[in-house]
């Protein structure tokens, strides 16, 4: 994902100590609600997109470890925008 993307675990409302098959059920869920076959709003296909690269991500192991690292150091380096992105990514979640 690059670094103008959401986040992975919010985009598949998971936290990020979720085990590999709960990211798994939270990928099928949200790629079923999302599929541009079923979901007719205008935005579903970019939001399966979406949904498809947080779980490219998140199920590779490795690439979740480098997401995860790099995750923690924007919160030591960049606390501020870390703190913007945290409570931007909270105000969306309890709005839906």
């Amino acid at each position: 994902m690059t670094t103008s993307s959401p986040d992975p675990y919010a985009v598949l409302d998971l936290a990020s100590n979720a085990t590999a098959a709960e990211i798994k059920q939270a990928y099928r869920r949200k790629a079923a609600f999302y599929h541009p076959d079923r979901n007719p709003a205008a935005d579903a296909a970019e939001r399966f997109r979406e949904v498809q690269e947080a779980y490219d991500l998140l199920a590779d192991e490795a690439r979740r470890d480098a997401f995860d690292s790099k995750r923690q150091k924007q919160l030591v380096e960049d606390a501020d925008i870390a703190a913007r992105t945290i409570w931007k990514t909270y105000l969306g979640g309890i709005r839906t």
